[in-house]
């Protein structure tokens, strides 16, 4: 079938899946292998065509998460994963190596992309800015439902610090910080990027989502802040749909 196929690729494991994109969820039951060490492209791609052969009757475009900078199909960071992957052509590599049209997405691009089209932003327009609140600050700019790619703005500085390097959840978890403590640094954080963006709407992502509850409310920020909905699926669906876009 012409269903394509999602990958996320993390520091931990390598999740994929076919995915309906009438859904917005998977087709079948994702596959998850623990991701390689080192981490290379070219060991990663390994592991990409041990997954795809779980699913030999999908045969659609894949679409594959990077946490980095990615333009054109070539990653230009890797902040968190191995250096081999700065000026990789991961399009080419990944494409030769499964045989299969292979597109590449910043991971925090592909949650923006699922969340807007399926999630919390659904039907939104004007600018949704999608944070993913984990080890780092991942963040998506979409404008009427259209994606601007790499704004990596948890790279930001603020008040002499990167963003991320005291607002991310791994600060909280680091400083042992409570809620309402975290809540102040986020407050700073989310009311910079007001200051610069004025968006319609903040979708707030990241494992911590779960958590909304406890530390949304604390927020002064004038713009609406919502918790994100399709949470660990976000990565898989929204890479999918990037790449059905995209072929």
């Amino acid at each position: 079938m012409s269903t394509p196929f999602g990958i996320d690729f993390g520091g931990t494991g390598i999740k994929g899946a076919p995915v309906d994109l009438q859904a917005g969820d998977f087709a079948e039951d994702r596959v998850r292998i623990t991701t390689p060490r080192p981490s290379t492209p070219a060991a990663v791609a390994e592991v990409f065509v041990e997954l795809l052969g779980h699913f030999p009757d999908c045969t659609g475009p894949v679409g594959v998460t990077v946490p980095g900078v990615v333009r054109h199909g070539v990653v230009h960071s890797a902040a968190n994963i191995d250096p081999a992957w700065v000026g990789t052509d991961a399009d080419r590599l990944f494409t030769e190596a499964t045989g299969r049209d292979v597109h590449v997405v910043n991971d925090a691009d592909a949650a923006g992309l699922a969340e807007v089209r399926y999630g919390a932003a659904r039907g939104r327009r004007g600018l949704v800015i999608v944070t993913t609140l984990g080890t780092g600050i991942g963040s998506a700019l979409i404008h009427d439902g259209v994606l601007v790619p790499n704004s990596e703005l948890g790279h930001l500085e603020i008040e002499g610090y990167d963003a991320e390097s005291r607002a991310a959840n791994s600060a909280r978890e680091r400083e042992e910080l409570d809620w309402a403590a975290w809540a102040e640094r986020l407050t700073t954080y989310y009311r910079t990027l007001e200051k610069l963006f004025s968006p319609d709407l903040f979708v707030i992502g990241g494992g911590v989502s779960k958590h909304a509850d406890e530390f949304l409310p604390l927020l002064r920020v004038s713009t609406e802040m919502v918790p994100a909905t399709l949470r660990n699926k976000a990565g898989v669906v929204g890479a999918a749909l990037y790449a059905a876009e995209a072929s």
